[in-house]
């Protein structure tokens, strides 16, 4: 209590009640997808595909590589980690398999892969176009600063060096993957997927983070300037 009879603020840690929590930092781009043993387990259905596939054929293929999805899955619940990369993980899995199954080749488990990064290169440069680039809209959705960074210059422009940064890690990934897959190498397929896949979403993603902080440095600087109000 204090001398007036009030309460002093503090923070209530829901976990233990009557314990303070300090507050925790933010994540990384790495820690939001699962660290470096998200990492692992993105990787490990697609290679146990390719080496399946080789030995056993397709169909054992798809079937193991969707178990190994569900065990990762299993596995991260019952060590309570974050489940969303690995259900994210196996619904991809679980795609990606069924139209290989429908192709009858190997290398079809790697087509959606190619057509979802065609498709978001394309919305993101659309975005690009209109001046409404993407990075800045759903960062600032995520976030809650909204869109008040379109009406400074500086800002819109980071966000476009943010869309274009995307953009382009779509379009080396759909670009690279085609290729490999009209060229029939799965294996190559597979190592491209994984080197290509979330280690450099992640550096696409600094440049997000780094657009956004400069947004929030120029608006809260002009938000200063800002006459207040008359008492």
């Amino acid at each position: 209590m204090t001398e007036h009879g009030h309460h002093s603020p503090r923070t209530i840690n829901t976990d233990e009640p009557g314990k303070t929590s300090p507050t925790r930092p933010k994540q990384t781009p790495l820690e939001q997808m699962g660290g470096t043993t998200g990492l692992v387990y993105m990787g490990l259905p697609i290679v146990t595909f390719v080496l399946a596939n080789s030995a056993f054929g397709l169909t054992y293929a798809i079937c193991i590589a969707v178990g190994v999805a569900v065990a990762i899955s299993v596995l991260r619940l019952i060590r309570k980690e974050p489940l969303q990369p690995a259900l994210s993980g196996l619904f991809g899995v679980a795609v990606a398999s069924f139209v290989a199954w429908k192709t009858g080749s190997a290398k079809g488990f790697f087509l959606t892969g190619i057509w979802s990064n065609i498709a978001l290169a394309t919305i993101f440069l659309i975005s690009l176009l209109v001046r409404r680039p993407l990075a800045g809209v759903v960062w600032g959705a995520l976030n809650g600063s909204g869109t008040a960074w379109l009406q400074d210059k500086p800002s819109r422009r980071a966000y476009d060096i943010a869309t274009l940064t995307l953009t382009g890690v779509f379009t080396a990934r759909a670009a690279v993957w085609q290729w490999l897959y009209d060229d029939h190498r799965t294996g190559w397929l597979a190592v491209a997927r994984i080197l290509m896949g979330y280690p450099l979403l992640a550096l696409a993603f600094l440049t997000v983070l780094w657009a956004g902080r400069r947004s929030a440095k120029r608006l809260a600087a002009l938000a200063e300037q800002q006459p207040g109000p008359n008492v």
